[in-house]
């Protein structure tokens, strides 16, 4: 441990990476930081699983993140020992152990003397088919158990606990599997701090400072709505640091003279993504409470982080099934010249006609599902479009189907028609993309005593205890709800309407078929303006075109913002889905243009 571990005061913790295939740039920057106490690296979205064990099933030695050991560990081994900097990852995904071999064999290499930990036991797949005896239905849908022989993965969602027991046994590398994303960082705290396992308001601000650093620049100008404030150093970003306190004080910045920002606005963002209830964030070792955290400015790219609460974890963990529901594919297509639009649709309307015909006469079932979305048009915006014509767009076809051959022939008819096209089409790319596998996300609660994490060292094994059953003390957590801010007094002969992104910033994401919108004032005073014209139903109403299910909106007092949560609204989530935005990244900049009435006074001192 380097001095800051050590002191027994503030440990810095640097987040690393944010999903499999982020650039490489983060950990040599963080290590030339020259005070990292450890390093933090996730890798796992949900449906990343089932592209590993995709991998895994053709090659025993593959279904992990390559990543992590050719570029992460190995070009940065000598810095990583030298500093004495402990790697946390979960790049060990449905093949921890064959990422922790690749691991040692660097080390043996180099002549490094750190020590590797392995935590097991997320991996339920050879348990598949009792899960699918035992009526078990999916948690949002509640739709049955999938098909046993489709089922790719199943990876319940450990926790902090048997990575701060690797840490505990000396290790330098720990490497598991599907673990919550802000569980290592909560891990390295406990370490570091020996915090109690029942001290839920610090659980919870380590686990903050982990929700916080799980997407890497995301919390320092990354994916920002004032995107243009950073746009100069977005190539050279900075990547996050926090540094935590023994007492759970938090600090978010980044490493000197790198790109982006550090700013209430920037950080507070990413403390919104992907959240749902901000009362009731359920995590595997505590269930937090951000709705009262707060964010200040404390210093050039230094934001202070406080107010994060916590309660007793539930008695259950999450498990994310992934499983093959037939074949997709799609193109993109350009289309330029008077009436485009137009004509981008005509195409679609004739490949799919074509398409249906071919299918019928090879005797095969029809197109299960398909997608036609012509971006230029502001299909994404439904109703609420400006109407504006374009001479310049781009046709995105895709469609699915039960058998990879009937997807072929679908790619067959939709490039055949480009000689019978109207006029203007061009296409980058020439030839035909392949059916790709139609992965589905299933999701259900199962008890924690029915998983059993370990922590492999030296091929020695330590099974790692469920949480106690004690309810541990009261927690600052169990206070009244928010409620709702107090609404304007409104002369709607004063209002003006401006566009929400003049009052606040926004950022949205996925949780399987649910979208996130998080929406945070640029000033506590818009707040309640922003709440009266952003009603569940006026939500719904901009994504009508998109939304098959309910709206659901919490307040957050601590930092001004908004969060909604938008149900089955993505087609499917993930790669199940035919939309170009199967993840909702897009839906926040669509919520940005609606109008909010506000003072005309206000509206004039707005910049």
């Amino acid at each position: 441990m380097n001095s800051h571990e050590s002191s027994g005061r503030t440990i810095r913790i640097g987040g690393a990476c944010g999903y499999w295939g982020e650039s490489s740039l983060a950990t040599p920057q963080l290590l030339a930081d020259g005070a990292i106490d450890f390093l933090v690296y996730d890798y796992l979205a949900e449906i990343t699983l089932s592209i590993m064990a995709r991998a895994r099933a053709r090659d025993p030695g593959q279904g992990y993140a390559t990543d992590f050991v050719t570029q992460a560990i190995g070009r940065n081994l000598e810095a990583i020992a030298d500093q004495g900097v402990k790697v946390l990852s979960n790049a060990g995904g449905v093949n921890p152990r064959a990422c922790a071999a690749a691991v040692e064999q660097l080390l043996a290499a180099s002549g490094a003397d750190l020590k590797v930990a392995v935590v097991t036991g997320d991996d339920l797949l050879e348990s598949r088919q009792d899960l699918a005896e035992e009526g078990i239905t999916e948690m949002f849908s509640g739709a049955p158990f999938p098909d046993p022989e489709r089922v790719a993965s199943i990876n319940a969602y450990l926790g902090a606990r048997p990575v701060a027991a690797a840490l505990a046994q000396g290790a330098d590398i720990v490497i598991t599997g599907r673990c919550a994303d802000s569980a290592l960082t909560l891990a390295a705290c406990l370490h570091a701090f020996d915090w109690s396992w029942d001290d839920w308001d610090r659980l919870a601000a380590g686990s903050l400072a982990g929700h916080l650093l799980e997407c890497g620049p995301q919390a320092t100008g990354g994916n920002a709505t004032d995107w243009r404030d950073v746009a100069a150093g977005l190539a050279g970003i900075g990547y996050p640091i926090a540094e935590v306190a023994e007492d759970g004080r938090l600090i978010i910045t980044k490493p000197a003279g790198t790109g982006g920002a550090v700013t209430p606005l920037m950080v507070g963002e990413q403390l919104l993504y992907e959240i749902e209830d901000p009362g009731a964030y359920v995590l595997p070792d505590v269930v937090c409470d951000f709705s009262r955290v707060r964010l200040v400015q404390a210093g050039e790219d230094r934001v202070e982080v406080s107010g994060a609460r916590g309660r007793p974890s539930t008695d259950t963990c999450k498990v994310s099934v992934t499983w093959l529901d037939g074949y997709r594919a799609g193109m993109l297509l350009s289309f330029t010249g008077f009436e485009a639009v137009a004509k981008a649709r005509t195409y679609a309307a004739a490949a799919l006609t074509r398409t249906g015909r071919a299918l019928a006469a090879a005797g095969w079932a029809g197109l299960t599902e398909t997608s036609v979305e012509v971006l230029g048009a502001e299909d994404q915006y439904g109703s609420h479009a400006s109407g504006l014509a374009a001479r310049e767009v781009v046709l995105k076809l895709a469609a699915k189907h039960p058998d990879p051959r009937g997807v072929a022939l679908f790619i067959k008819e939709v490039t055949g028609l480009a000689l019978a096209t109207p006029a203007g089409l061009s296409m980058f790319n020439a030839g035909r993309p392949k059916p790709q596998p139609l992965v589905r996300l299933f999701s259900f609660l199962l008890p924690k005593d029915r998983v059993r994490a370990r922590v492999v060292i030296d091929d020695r094994v330590t099974a790692v205890l469920p949480d106690p059953d004690s309810p541990g003390p009261r927690s600052s957590a169990e206070g009244p709800e928010p409620g709702e801010p107090p609404l304007p007094t409104a002369n709607e002969e004063d209002l003006v309407d401006v566009p929400l992104i003049r009052l606040a910033v926004a950022r949205s994401g996925d949780k399987g078929n649910r979208a996130n919108i998080g929406v945070l004032a640029r000033d506590p005073a818009y707040l309640p303006w922003i709440w009266r014209a952003l009603t569940e139903d006026a939500v719904a109403d901009r994504f009508a075109h998109f939304l098959e299910g309910a709206v659901a909106r919490y307040w957050l007092p601590g930092s001004a913002a908004i969060n909604f949560v938008l149900h089955d609204t993505l087609g499917g989530g993930g790669v199940a889905s035919l939309r170009n935005d199967p993840q909702g990244k897009t839906y926040a900049q669509i919520l940005l243009a609606a109008p909010i009435p506000v003072p005309s006074e206000m509206a004039s001192m707005l910049s």
